[in-house]
């Protein structure tokens, strides 16, 4: 049985934290902090990546490296456990060798996930943590699975997509969510396919609960500047993203006369492809790539902007889908995972197929060529649909009474 522990205090595992594209967990940790709940955060590595963001900055001086503790005592904690906790081990390390069964990552991985989890399992144990959550459905969640049949400690994870939606089966998606107190979906697409994972009866342990924007959005929106022809495209530069096929529509809108600039914010490992289609399409005087930027100036990029463009073609829910509504923008998206469940369709901006270029190409050109005014009640509309759905306290309450009642549960 699990023994009672502090009420208000869990944990938190990440595979890396903090990160650039992941400010959505700092803001869900500070809100839980406000709520009155003591969060310990732990990440498996991290350490030394490079940050922009202050606040990030200041998370890192929090947060607790499991790599970093080194071999020697990732090693001792597997011996100590192995005599200490015998049964608890034994059902861990069958657990882990399941987890080796269809996965498209080696068994020296799943064997570093159950070593990750006995260090972690000990300090759970002597920090008397009440809860331990993970984000992602990856190795985070399993490392939280193991170290909670290790020590006794409840776990729930938080499931963003669309990877894990790809990989349901070699992630043993099912097993973790059999095995959690809950399971955390970011959209009602997320939780669809979450539903498609297990039997109906695991159905109710999978809850909605949205990504939140704080309140450096809830001030008012800056004004659209006059005739502003700028669009920005906010994201990690991948394949998923499709920022590709929005070089190309920006080539053909180009070609039809139509005068804009685009942004590119971000960073990864499609840039070069993408700087190479900018010099083949001659698109250089016009389209540009900033690289990673801090939130201030994702901020500042997006309200120097009319509209924020991301052509996915596969997603979770972009938070700064969320973020350029609540800074009264329209976005210009596809219709993929749970877009559709915040853009409205010409009211909050435009929703398009995925990998069709003329349609998006429409959109575009219809945000270049609608009226200062009707870009502005667009915007209007947006901010009040993104601050109502996805306001960061909000969300941080809801997700604050799962935990209270993972710790009201005896398992």
């Amino acid at each position: 049985m699990q023994k009672a522990r502090g009420r208000k205090k869990i944990a938190y595992i990440v595979s890396e934290y903090p990160k650039i594209s992941h400010s959505f967990i700092r803001r869900e940790i500070v809100a839980l902090e406000k709520l009155g709940w003591n969060i310990v955060r732990f990440a498996i590595r991290g350490w030394n990546d490079q940050l922009v963001d202050a606040a990030d900055l200041i998370e890192r001086d929090v947060t607790t490296y499991v790599l970093k503790q080194g071999i020697a005592s990732l090693f001792v904690s597997v011996l100590v456990l192995a005599a200490s906790r015998p049964a608890k081990f034994s059902q861990a390390a069958s657990l882990a060798l399941r987890m080796v069964r269809r996965s498209d990552r080696s068994a020296l991985l799943h064997l570093i996930y159950f070593i990750e989890a006995c260090w972690l399992s000990r300090r759970l144990l002597k920090s008397e943590i009440g809860h331990l959550h993970a984000h992602f459905g990856s190795n985070p969640a399993e490392v939280a699975m193991l170290a909670s049949r290790i020590s006794g400690v409840s776990f729930s994870f938080t499931v963003h997509g669309p990877e894990e939606f790809d990989k349901v089966v070699g992630l043993h998606l099912a097993e973790k969510i059999r095995q959690s107190s809950f399971v955390v979906a970011i959209s009602s697409f997320g939780r669809s396919q979450l539903y498609r994972a297990v039997d109906y009866l695991q159905w109710p342990k999978i809850k909605v609960v949205h990504c939140g924007i704080d309140g450096v959005f809830k001030g008012s929106a800056p004004k659209l500047a006059t005739n502003c022809n700028r669009l920005v495209c906010v994201g990690r530069l991948s394949e998923q993203k499709g920022q590709a096929l929005l070089i190309a529509a920006a080539a053909a809108l180009r070609d039809e006369g139509l005068h804009f600039e685009l942004v590119f914010v971000g960073d990864g490992a499609q840039r070069q492809a993408l700087e190479r289609l900018i010099q083949t399409h001659e698109l250089g005087s016009m389209v540009s790539i900033f690289g990673w930027a801090d939130a201030t100036t994702v901020r500042q990029e997006i309200v120097s902007s009319r509209a924020l463009v991301l052509p996915s073609f596969a997603e979770g829910l972009p938070v700064v889908l969320m973020e350029a509504m609540a800074l009264g923008r329209p976005v210009i998206t596809t219709y993929v995972a749970g877009h559709p469940e915040l853009v409205v369709n010409e009211q909050t901006g435009w929703l398009v197929p995925a990998g069709s270029v003329q349609e998006l190409c429409d959109a575009i050109r219809s945000c270049l060529t609608a009226s200062d005014e009707k870009i502005g009640e667009m915007g209007a509309i947006g901010r009040t649909r993104s601050l109502d759905r996805h306001d960061v306290d909000i969300e941080a309450a809801k997700l604050g009474e799962l935990f209270d009642e993972a710790l009201r549960c005896v398992v």
